[in-house]
């Protein structure tokens, strides 16, 4: 069985909070049974494009001195392998793309295959959810992401507003992911995914990742293993069958669900799915083969 995590910080921690412990270890990895690893290249609060570029440099050679280590980087999802873990790029916030439309392939030449297009404030190219709901996609916006698509980077839904998902469904041909997001339907918070959201990337052929935050997973903040599953079962049944997985948010998150603290932790919750009655394809689909399949649909 594969298992693959579309989302954590890691990157960002090493960066700005040099010395510090983080979620995420390698021992922690191999315990857990993880196989891919997304580390998200996250653009911080909100800065110039001096800094945010710095940012992004910086964290491209944290990666390269990770790599200098031993870790193996992936360029694809199907490069996940049982006994083995890999590292696969992404970006969480799409401010290094306003530098224009070939900036794009400059980070899918170093194998970022995601990118969120904003975070929790607006950018060139659309509007965060905490923003407003109403405002698509900028005219820049739409131009980046198909130029995303192009290339095989998968635009990444989690923290954009519902008129910038929209957008993305109905104006764009290749269906978008979403690397850490839960069902508002369960926790009615503007992060989460809405059901006509979910049916709607189901139905395109996309992807979700559940987020591990106790704040998006129970309006009361607090969160267990079953309040985890609970979210992937309210997704299966609004038709996210074969196309939900993890995103667990490791090191961005600054607390977690009862016996989820790390990735050690992985093996509890496919347990939990178990125990819940989820079949052996099914449990294999959310460990991460849904997720390797996402990336085959969108070529």
């Amino acid at each position: 069985m594969i298992l693959c995590d579309a989302h954590c910080d890691t990157l960002y921690n090493l960066v700005t909070k040099p010395g510090e412990k983080t979620d995420l270890t390698m021992d922690r990895l191999i315990k857990g049974g993880v196989n891919l690893q997304t580390m998200a290249m996250y653009v911080g609060p909100k800065a110039t494009q001096q800094e945010v570029d710095l940012l992004m440099d910086n964290m491209l050679l944290a990666f390269e001195e990770l790599k200098s280590q031993g870790w193996t980087q992936a360029f694809d999802p199907s490069e996940a392998e049982e006994d083995t873990v890999k590292f696969m790029l992404s970006i969480e916030g799409c401010e290094p793309f306003q530098n224009g439309l070939h900036a794009i392939a400059r980070f899918r030449e170093k194998g970022v295959r995601m990118a969120a297009i904003v975070w929790n404030h607006s950018n060139d190219l659309a509007t965060s959810h905490l923003v407003d709901a109403t405002t698509g996609l900028t005219a820049f916006g739409l131009k980046a992401i198909k130029e995303m698509q192009r290339l095989g980077i998968a635009p990444d839904v989690s923290h954009l507003n519902e008129a910038g998902f929209w957008d993305i469904l109905n104006k764009t041909d290749r269906p978008p992911v979403a690397s850490h997001s839960c069902a508002r339907a369960l926790c009615d918070h503007t992060r989460n995914l809405t059901d006509e959201q979910l049916k709607a990337m189901f139905h395109a052929g996309g992807w979700v990742g559940v987020n591990f935050f106790p704040k998006f997973l129970s309006s009361s903040g607090h969160a267990t293993l079953d309040t985890v599953v609970d979210h992937i079962d309210h997704m299966y049944q609004v038709g996210g069958a074969g196309q939900v997985g993890f995103g667990s948010d490791f090191d961005g998150i600054g607390t977690k669900p009862e016996g989820l603290d790390n990735p050690e932790d992985f093996p509890g919750l496919i347990q939990k799915l178990r125990d819940r009655g989820y079949r052996d394809q099914d449990v294999k689909d959310i460990a991460g083969q849904a997720f390797i399949n996402y990336y085959k649909r969108i070529g």
